[in-house]
């Protein structure tokens, strides 16, 4: 039986801002992947970074850093 583990994840308005936020995580060496939002989060592009919850700071610190926005971020509980 597959388990619900907790996964962090940062949700984007724009599909740009999502492929921006890709290139700057893959460019700093950053932990995760670029996933199709679940279904527990509502935001405009359908498209999320999943990592794991305690990679949550250096996420956001490198988002903040480059001044790039998103629409919501937030632990789920997601299927491996």
């Amino acid at each position: 039986m597959r388990q619900k583990c907790p996964a962090f994840i940062i949700a984007f308005d724009t599909t740009t801002q999502a492929l921006a936020a890709e290139k700057l995580f893959r460019e700093n060496g950053l932990p995760g992947r670029m996933i199709p939002i679940p279904a527990q989060v509502s935001a405009g592009c359908g498209l999320a970074w999943k990592a794991e919850p305690e990679q949550k700071e250096p996420l956001l610190d490198a988002i903040s850093k480059a001044k790039l926005g998103y629409a919501a971020c937030t632990v789920v509980g997601v299927f491996r």
